[in-house]
């Protein structure tokens, strides 16, 4: 043998890992299969890990190449020399057989050409944007933001230079074309960063809207900047970003995807080119993420359409309940949108109303702190997407280092309680509000 592998010897295109089948079953007879039966068995073969059925967690460091001129090849992925990755394992930094697999059945939900796991939501988004904006360059975005995603761009990228301007998320075309138009003006825009819904408001973006007047300003020119959106609300079930022109995807798999509440993790998908770009700098500052949080989200896979359907089955009961409630001043629930606007996005971009929403209640912070205080079903935590029902304030937790004034134009009031319905009997959740409701006095 000369070193070569059986791959270049036949011919034959070498696997990027061993763990997966060379050709992943994706129809029958002509019938594409759906994602909630490729979850079950896409991209792994048992064949491969002694006839286990599920994949086993490979806690490994580091991988074993099959020759010297393997090891070159992989590292030529690794290093971007050869575009998308390395073909075979390295290192556990940079790729394994449980990241791969869980990437693989990730990009199913989105017919993403490719996906990439990270240690968390927040790492999938600063590498995203490390990997895509240069000093000095200017970002636009929707408002409001995760409150550490508006950090990130407004005080850490801002330390080198670069500039932000932002819309609201229910801006109309006008609007959103203008911010567009003086980003243009101050510099290279590197990135249009969208979060619909938004978070906590849950108000919904016009992604086309966006889409089109990104391709009409900037057609023509040497950089179109990419459109990256958090679909963590809605995600992947109820919402498919690059079916209405996004480039990139990015999600808190911690949420919905994960949904138990017990891991933590971050994923971005899209086009085979930015994913390259942003692959080579996960591998560079190691923000992958660790084998055994991937083996337990390719569990929470499995189940994700059964519980979004559940939770979001569970919301529509529940917001028709206390949407009519005196103690309430409003429920922002995208399945009875409060203007037309947001019921026009709604009807073009969105499969299902999700489990996420804004309770605005009558009073301030005595009255959504004594509300909160009183739930005994639901839990006072923050996150969501998880089995159980959580409800916070984002005005004192998530959102507490956002200025006062910009809160108060964002409608992120102290009366405001975000809650994510999970997975338990509708009505005995309606009992709890409306005991925690009943709690507030008045």
């Amino acid at each position: 043998m000369t070193g070569e592998t059986e791959a270049e010897l036949t011919g034959a295109e070498p696997s990027r890992n061993r763990r997966r089948p060379k050709a992943p079953i994706m129809e029958i007879e002509g019938r594409k299969l759906k994602p909630a039966t490729l979850m079950m068995g896409h991209g792994y073969d048992p064949t491969l890990s002694e006839g286990s059925l599920k994949p086993p967690i490979f806690l490994t460091s580091t991988f074993a190449f099959e020759s010297a001129a393997a090891g070159k090849r992989h590292f030529e992925g690794v290093t971007g020399l050869r575009p998308g990755g390395a073909e075979g394992l390295v290192y556990s930094r940079f790729n394994g057989p449980n990241q791969e697999i869980a990437e693989d059945r990730l990009s199913v939900w989105e017919e993403a050409e490719d996906a990439l796991l990270f240690s968390s939501g927040m790492s999938a988004i600063a590498t995203t944007l490390l990997a895509l904006v240069q000093p000095g360059d200017v970002i636009v975005h929707s408002a409001p933001l995760y409150a550490a995603t508006e950090s990130l761009i407004g005080r850490i990228l801002g330390r080198f230079g670069v500039q932000w301007l932002d819309f609201p998320a229910g801006a109309t075309d006008g609007e959103i074309g203008a911010v567009l138009e003086k980003a243009k003006g101050m510099g290279r825009v590197a990135l249009i960063y969208l979060e619909s819904p938004a978070n906590p408001t849950n108000v919904l973006v016009d992604l086309e809207a966006v889409v089109a007047r990104r391709d009409t300003l900037f057609a023509g020119g040497d950089h179109q900047p990419p459109i990256a959106i958090d679909n963590t609300f809605l995600g992947p079930l109820w919402h498919h970003p690059l079916a209405h022109g996004a480039d990139l995807v990015i999600y808190s798999l911690t949420k919905y995807a994960g949904g138990h509440s017990d891991l933590v993790a971050g994923g971005v998908l899209g086009s085979d080119a930015l994913i390259n770009t942003i692959r080579l700098m996960r591998n560079t500052i190691g923000t992958i993420l660790d084998p055994h949080s991937a083996w337990m989200l390719l569990r929470s896979l499995e189940t994700l359409e059964l519980r979004m359907s559940r939770a979001g089955e569970n919301a529509a009961k529940v917001c028709a309940w206390l949407k009519d409630q005196p103690q309430v001043e409003k429920v922002v629930y995208l399945g009875f949108p409060d203007n037309e606007r947001q019921a026009d996005i709604y009807r073009r971009h969105c499969t299902g109303a999700g489990s996420t929403f804004s309770l605005y209640l009558k009073g301030g912070e005595a009255e959504a702190f004594a509300f909160l205080d009183a739930l005994k079903i639901a839990k006072l935590a923050v996150s969501l997407g998880g089995t159980e029902t959580l409800a916070s304030h984002p005005a004192a937790m998530t959102h507490l280092s956002v200025p006062a004034e910009r809160k108060k134009a964002l409608s992120i009031g102290d009366n405001m309680v975000r809650i994510s319905i999970g997975c338990e009997d509708a009505d005995d959740l309606i009992a709890d509000f409306a005991q925690a409701l009943r709690a507030m006095g008045g």
